[in-house]
């Protein structure tokens, strides 16, 4: 049984989001204190945004949730 990580924050210019780990490669991103998304790493470069509904990745970039995705990466160091 994998460990739970413990939460984080990341910072993109002057926003900050708290990065909640889930199951292996998925991620919830709160911002302002809301949920704001829920995300999943797609492969090396790419991160998908998951339908808060259906919790299915929905493809087409989205910058920021690449970017997202990118900090999560230099924060956990892969």
């Amino acid at each position: 049984m994998m460990e739970m990580k413990e939460p984080f924050d990341i910072e993109l210019g002057d926003i900050v989001y708290s990065v909640f780990p889930e199951e292996e490669d998925t991620y919830v991103i709160f911002k302002d204190g809301a949920e704001y998304v829920k995300i999943i790493k797609d492969n090396d470069t790419n991160w998908l945004k998951l339908n808060p509904e259906t919790e299915l990745p929905m493809f087409g970039m989205d910058e920021e949730i690449n970017l997202i995705g990118l900090e999560i990466k230099k924060e956990l160091g892969h």
